[in-house]
C-alpha cells in the first residue's frame, strides 16, 4: 500500500516539475547583400576590433588585435554600456569568424549569453556579397518568471535590432 502511495504522489508532483525549467535557446539570423566583392566587405569587417568602424550601435571597440581564438574585445554601445567578447574561430580563407559573450551585462543588451558567426559569401551577382549574422543566446534573466525587459522576446528583439542595424551600418560604409 505504501508504494501506491508513493507512485500516485509522483504523478501529482511530476507536472509541477515539468513547468519548472529553465530558459530555452533563442535564435536570431540576418543577411543583407551589399554591392561590393568579398574582398572589400572582408577587409571592412575582419578586423574583430574594429566594429564601431561600421555598426552604429558601437560607440567605441577596443580589443588585444588577435585574430585567433582567444582574441578580446570591448565594445561600448551607444546607451554606454559594455559587452566583452571573445573569439571562438576565425578564418581569413573562409571570410568568418565566431565569438561569444565573455562577461554580460544585462543592464547594457538583455541577454545573458551568446555565440554570434559572421560570415562574407559571394553573392548571387557577380560583384555582390552577402553578410550573414546569426546567433545563439539566452535571455537576459534565466530564471523562471524574467521581468518584460530580459524575457526572451526582449533578446530576440535586441539580437535581431542589433544585427540588422549592422548589416545596414556595413553596407553603407561599404557601398559609400
Amino acid at each position: 500500500m505504501k508504494s501506491s502511495v508513493s507512485v500516485f504522489a509522483s504523478f501529482l508532483i511530476f507536472p509541477l516539475f515539468a513547468l519548472a525549467h529553465g530558459p530555452t535557446p533563442q535564435k536570431a539570423k540576418e543577411s543583407i547583400t551589399i554591392n561590393a566583392p568579398v574582398s572589400i566587405v572582408w577587409d571592412t569587417v575582419k578586423s574583430f576590433d574594429g566594429i564601431a568602424n561600421w555598426h552604429p550601435d558601437v560607440k567605441n571597440s577596443i580589443g588585444d588585435g588577435k585574430h585567433e581564438s582567444g582574441g578580446i574585445r570591448t565594445i561600448t554601445l551607444q546607451n554606454d554600456g559594455q559587452l566583452v567578447e571573445e573569439l571562438d574561430f576565425y578564418s581569413d580563407k573562409d571570410h568568418e569568424y565566431s565569438y561569444r559573450l565573455k562577461t554580460e551585462n544585462t543592464q547594457a543588451f538583455p541577454a545573458s549569453s551568446y555565440s554570434v558567426t559572421l560570415q562574407v559569401t559571394p553573392g548571387s551577382d557577380a560583384g555582390n556579397s552577402t553578410v550573414v549574422l546569426k546567433s545563439r543566446f539566452y535571455r537576459g534573466d534565466t530564471g523562471n518568471t524574467p521581468p518584460e525587459n530580459l524575457n526572451d522576446e526582449a533578446a530576440v528583439k535586441a539580437m535581431n535590432s542589433f544585427f540588422k542595424k549592422g548589416l545596414e551600418g556595413l553596407k553603407a560604409k561599404v557601398e559609400k
